[in-house]
């Protein structure tokens, strides 16, 4: 049996902050990995200067390239279409019936969480980790998501905060600025390469 986290996103493209919420979960919570899981298409917006899943995919991968806690799984891209967390659970827990799943969101995702698709299944499915940066009231949020679904399993998570965002980075390559130290240098490299987000 594995402790496994499950961290979904749109990562357009990877970033250091990403890595670090990926991490911190791992050792706050104590899971034997985490694993990024780009989505395919997002559920409410278009994604800004979208390279594609596959190239979001391959940046993920690239990003994590070396680590020994953090993977990726193509899971979402594979299966095409709109996004959903209830969908990749089921997906995962049929695959893997045996590891113990903890589902990384941020704070501003978790506030949405009670307009998700089956929210109560997901619940029941994996226990929420709602990561915020210092200085946000993450357990005052987990505390009422707690209280909304009663039984379920919802706990902090704590980063420092590292105010880099995807737009950012793109905003960065739009204007031909460097985003050295604001991405592996991996994603720096193929970002580059590719001309993407250009």
């Amino acid at each position: 049996m594995s402790n496994v986290g499950l961290f979904g996103g749109s990562f357009n493209p990877p970033h250091l902050g990403h890595l670090i919420c990926a991490q911190e979960a791992a050792e706050q919570l104590e899971l034997d990995r985490v694993v990024l899981i780009p989505l395919h298409t997002p559920t409410h917006r278009a994604l800004p200067a979208d390279p594609g899943p596959q190239a979001r995919l391959a940046l993920c991968q690239a990003a994590v390239d070396g680590s020994h806690r953090l993977t990726v799984s193509a899971t979402e891209v594979e299966r095409g279409g709109t996004s959903y967390s209830i969908d990749t659970l089921r997906s995962w827990r049929g695959a893997n019936p045996d590891d113990e799943l903890t589902l990384i969101v941020g704070n501003d995702v978790a506030a949405e969480f009670p307009s998700w698709r089956e929210p109560a299944e997901v619940l029941a499915s994996a226990r929420l980790a709602v990561v915020s940066r210092e200085g946000e009231s993450e357990l005052l949020l987990a505390e009422e998501l707690s209280a909304g679904f009663p039984g379920s399993k919802v706990v902090s998570v704590t980063m420092t905060r590292v105010d880099i965002s995807s737009s950012l980075v793109r905003e960065r390559v739009g204007a031909g600025r460097s985003i050295e130290y604001l991405v592996p240098a991996p994603v720096d490299q193929m970002i580059g390469a590719e001309g993407w987000y250009r």
